[in-house]
């Protein structure tokens, strides 16, 4: 049988120490949080491997969708910034994993998955491991929640095309938004901020994460 402690235990040191994450809230959440809980049965031996991890397959014009390799989940964490009083909304969050870390270093989290079974699935693990203050809904992820917002922190869960303009409203003053902007090698992580009514925007690194489905550049007609 799989020892998962140890497994954890080794994707901290291994993974996310090694690529300069210091901040010691998110490194105890990630250590000790179960990721094998958060994937399917079928791939619950390989849940802390350094790739993302597919929990749903694409279909009917929707991309398939992955569990975020826990070396840049945790770099956009430390990117946020999550303080205990912060109330975050996580956009794109799968099976819940981003959610159930967020849990431990924030006031509240409230999670949008627009896949209903996704959404099903996040929202019972999520009351099985007893993190109760975080709850998911089902919508449109560039919509973001605006009717309980606004946020201190709006984490984006994969790769977007373009920001929507729908989103950074949905900040409070001093609130981050953080996701990874464009898609393949030429991605960044990248945090928005809100400061006397502007959005100022400050690069962290390079980011090579799979693309959630809503944020897709919008199409232009050609002659």
């Amino acid at each position: 049988m799989e020892d998962f402690a140890s497994a954890r235990i080794k994707m901290v040191d291994s993974q996310i120490r090694t690529v300069d994450v210091t901040d010691y809230d998110i490194l105890a959440a990630m250590g000790d949080i179960p990721r094998e809980r958060f994937v399917p049965a079928r791939m619950k031996q390989l849940a802390y491997i350094d790739e993302d991890i597919l929990i749903k397959e694409a279909g009917a014009g929707v991309p398939a969708r992955y569990l975020m390799e826990p070396g840049p989940l945790a770099r956009l964490l430390q990117l946020a910034e999550v303080g205990p009083a912060d109330i975050v909304l996580d956009i794109g969050c799968g099976t819940g994993y981003a959610t159930a870390v967020l849990g431990r270093l924030a006031n509240s989290v409230l999670a949008v998955e627009c896949d209903p079974d996704l959404a099903a699935a996040a929202s019972q693990t999520l009351v099985d491991l007893g993190i109760a203050n975080a709850a998911v809904v089902t919508g449109p992820l560039e919509a973001g929640y605006p009717s309980e917002g606004p946020f201190d922190v709006i984490f984006v869960g994969g790769a977007m095309e373009v920001v929507p303009e729908t989103l950074l409203p949905q900040l409070k003053e001093g609130g981050r938004l953080v996701g990874v902007v464009g898609y393949g090698q030429s991605a960044v992580a990248t945090l928005f901020t809100r400061s006397g009514g502007e959005v100022g925007r400050r690069i962290g690194f390079n980011a090579h994460v799979r693309p959630l489905p809503g944020f897709e550049r919008p199409k232009t007609f050609v002659f």
